[in-house]
C-alpha cells in the first residue's frame, strides 16, 4: 500500500470538527455564571439585611475585589485554551488584585472591630460553613472549565488550571457574597481566602490529569 493511499483511508473516517473560538466560550461561561446566581438568589438565599449591608465600605469592598478576581482568573482561563496564549500575565493580574484587595481590607479593618477578639471575629463554625458552601458553589464554574480545558490546546496546562481553579472559586464565593452575613475584612480574608486557595490548588493538581490531550 503506498503512503498516499493509506494517508486517504486514515482520513476518509475523518469529520469536520467545529472550530474553538474564545468569544463563545467567555459566552457560554457567561450564561453560566448567570444561571448559577440567579438560581441561587431565586432559592431565597440572599442576605435579608441586604439594604443595611450596603450602607458599609465593608460590602462593596468584598462585592468588588471577588467579581473583578473572578472576572480576570476566568477570563485567562479561557483564553489560555488557545494554544498561543499564555496564562501568565493573567495570572499575574490576578495577583496584583489580591494585593491590592489585601491592603484595602487591612485599611478598612483599621476603623473598626478594635475592641473584638480575634476568636469571635474569626468566628470559626460559621467560618467552615461559610468555606464548604463556597467550594460546592464553585463546582458548577470548575467543571465547565474544564471541558473547555479538555476541548482546547493549552501549552502551559499547570498554569492554566491554576487559573481555571482561581476562577471557579472567586466565582463561588461571589455567589456566596450575597448570602454571607459577615462583613469583617478579617473573617473574608481568612475564610474566603482558604476556600479560593485550596479550589484554586486543588484545579492545578486535578485538571491536568483530565486534560491530556
Amino acid at each position: 500500500m503506498t503512503s498516499e493511499r493509506l494517508l486517504d483511508e486514515l482520513a476518509s473516517g475523518l469529520t469536520p470538527v467545529r472550530s474553538r473560538s474564545a468569544a463563545r466560550d467567555g459566552l457560554t461561561i457567561g450564561a453560566l455564571a448567570a444561571i448559577e446566581l440567579v438560581l441561587f438568589l431565586m432559592m431565597g438565599f440572599g442576605r435579608p439585611d441586604l439594604p443595611h449591608a450596603m450602607g458599609e465600605m465593608s460590602f462593596w469592598w468584598k462585592l468588588i475585589s471577588l467579581g473583578l478576581l473572578a472576572g480576570v482568573a476566568v477570563v485567562t482561563a479561557v483564553r489560555s485554551f488557545d494554544p498561543s496564549v499564555s496564562p501568565m500575565k493573567g495570572l499575574r493580574w490576578a495577583a496584583w488584585l489580591a494585593g491590592v484587595a489585601l491592603l484595602t481590607g487591612w485599611g478598612i479593618d483599621t476603623t473598626h472591630h478594635a475592641n473584638a477578639s480575634l476568636m469571635t471575629r474569626l468566628d470559626w463554625r460559621e467560618g467552615v460553613n461559610c468555606l464548604l458552601a463556597m467550594v460546592l458553589l464553585s463546582l458548577p464554574m470548575l467543571i465547565a472549565l474544564t471541558v473547555l480545558m479538555r476541548r482546547g490546546a493549552p501549552t502551559d496546562r499547570r498554569d492554566s488550571a491554576l487559573a481555571a481553579g482561581l476562577g471557579a472559586a472567586a466565582w463561588g464565593a461571589f455567589v456566596f457574597f450575597f448570602r454571607c452575613g459577615h462583613d469583617d475584612p478579617l473573617y473574608i480574608v481568612f475564610w474566603y481566602g482558604t476556600g479560593c486557595v485550596l479550589t484554586a490548588l486543588a484545579g492545578r493538581a486535578l485538571l491536568p490529569t483530565m486534560t491530556r490531550w
